[in-house]
């Protein structure tokens, strides 16, 4: 009875749009909401994405959304922290070519208006503040900027604007998907729940736990900075410990980064507030956390299948 409303629906329903929302490596979870969406007759006409909700976003409209899957469950600890090529100079933590080098493994220099439905990037105009929309040019391009956290990664230079990440001004791009023709828009947020524990386990912001080897290496590159580098030291020294009392560099930051994003999510969210608005747990998942892609996945799957329901009955309304 359930598939065959939603196949009647389908015939006629409005243009669905879907806005998903930043999280670093939370956007995992995005995977996971896509696929049960799609499985159930609900593939977005419309898709607006905010870092790393737009590579999920742009990897799936560019047709290569099993592919980001596999890769993301292939990630281990230490080879993720092989992907941070750090920056020995300039205006990042992180240079970022390694993780820009594999978006160009999928997207070439493919351009967003060659794609088939509509798909906006949305990131942050460094000089300006401004909400910016890419709408146009190269994908990749579009991607790497919306994910430029600041003083993490370089700003990407487009069309003269230094462009850093969306999630500073715009976390859940609501009003973006439907800027784009989106009568019904899901929405798909990672902030909420940023207090959430498991069983009282303590957590780090987005602790990353290396390897021996891996170890190994950044001690030895520890050991040749100078004193210059103490930033670097400091973020990265407690990388692998869970440790009480005092919070490491890192934590602080990504802390921070968290309860910000949260704030910003919840007013823009109440300002234009999303038809069905997918909002998983996501307080005991690290920021940076990448490594646990399969449960990510999972989580989005059984968050995207609770909200079934609720997508149906409001489609039905509209169709």
């Amino acid at each position: 009875m359930a598939q065959a409303r939603r196949r009647s629906i389908g015939m006629s329903r409005p243009l669905i749009g879907l806005a998903l929302g930043g999280g670093v490596a939370r956007g995992w979870i995005h995977i996971g909401v896509m696929k049960r969406l799609i499985a159930a007759g609900y593939a977005p006409d419309v898709v607006a994405g905010t870092s790393i909700g737009a590579v999920v976003g742009g990897l799936y409209l560019a047709g290569h959304l099993d592919a980001l899957e596999a890769w993301a469950r292939s990630l281990t600890q230490d080879r993720v922290l092989t992907l941070l090529d750090i920056n020995w100079g300039g205006n990042s933590l992180i240079v970022g070519e390694k993780l820009a080098a594999i978006l160009r493994q999928y997207l070439a220099d493919r351009c967003i208006e060659t794609l088939t439905r509509p798909f906006v990037a949305v990131a942050t105009d460094l000089q300006t503040g401004n909400e910016v929309w890419l709408r146009s040019g190269i994908i990749a391009d579009a991607l790497r900027a919306s994910y430029a956290l600041p003083g993490v990664f370089s700003p990407v230079v487009l069309d003269g604007a230094h462009l850093v990440d969306g999630a500073i001004v715009n976390p859940c791009p609501v009003n973006v998907a439907r800027a784009q023709g989106g009568r019904f828009v899901i929405a798909v947020s990672l902030h909420s729940d940023h207090y959430g524990r498991r069983n009282g386990e303590e957590t780090s912001a987005g602790t990353l736990h290396m390897g021996e080897e891996a170890r190994r290496t950044w001690a030895s590159t520890f050991e040749s900075l100078r004193p210059d580098r103490l930033l670097l030291r400091q973020l990265f020294a407690n990388i692998g410990t869970k440790t009480k009392g005092e919070p490491s560099l890192s934590s602080v930051m990504l802390s921070g980064l968290n309860i910000l994003l949260d704030r910003v999510s919840r007013a823009r969210l109440a300002g234009d507030p999303a038809d069905v608005l997918i909002s998983p747990p996501v307080g005991h998942i690290g920021l940076l956390e990448f490594h646990r892609a399969d449960e990510m996945i999972a989580l989005g799957e059984e968050a995207a299948n609770e909200a079934l329901p609720a997508i149906e009955a409001r489609l039905s309304l509209l169709s």
